[in-house]
């Protein structure tokens, strides 16, 4: 490696995403949601690339409330990759959840889901992804905000000369 390779700054992608659901958290109608939670949160915390969640003593986020409609949950998390995120949403038990994701959840009209980079030694507030979710909503897929359909590559992959 050579010295100008050790300057460079290691990033992790961030991901913020929230939903509004159809009714309270521990009611009938989310049942099914409520008691998967666990289980999809511990595949999440074992899945390759997995860095850090949002989460209070419960083990999940959905005590805290960053929206006023108290329906409205909010899902920090921090990861090795773009790759390594897709590979949770869409191929693990939460795929299986996400497609089914109408059972609980309000269709949100606006911005629901963004990603950004973060240096590596950063843990991303709920604040910081609703500013993300917002300049997304603005500007669209950014190097600062950005979904799947459009994903930009890590900061460092553009520093890096050969």
């Amino acid at each position: 490696m050579t010295p100008d390779m050790k300057n460079l700054q290691e990033f992790h992608l961030a991901q913020i995403n929230i939903a509004l659901m159809k009714a309270p958290l521990h009611g009938p109608v989310m049942t099914e949601f409520a008691e998967a939670l666990n289980e999809v949160n511990a595949i999440a915390d074992q899945s390759p690339g997995f860095i850090w969640r949002l989460q209070t003593a419960s083990g999940n986020a959905t005590d805290i409330r960053a929206y006023p409609d108290p329906r409205m949950l909010v899902n920090v998390s921090v990861w090795q990759s773009v790759e390594s995120l897709k590979a949770y949403v869409y191929k693990s038990l939460h795929g299986e959840f996400f497609v089914r994701r109408r059972q609980w959840f309000e269709k949100y009209e606006g911005e629901h889901f963004a990603m950004w980079w973060i240096p590596a030694d950063h843990y991303p507030t709920v604040e910081e992804g609703k500013t993300t979710l917002a300049y997304l909503t603005l500007h669209g897929d950014s190097p600062a905000a950005f979904t799947f359909a459009k994903p930009y590559p890590s900061p460092v992959s553009s520093q890096i000369a050969y």
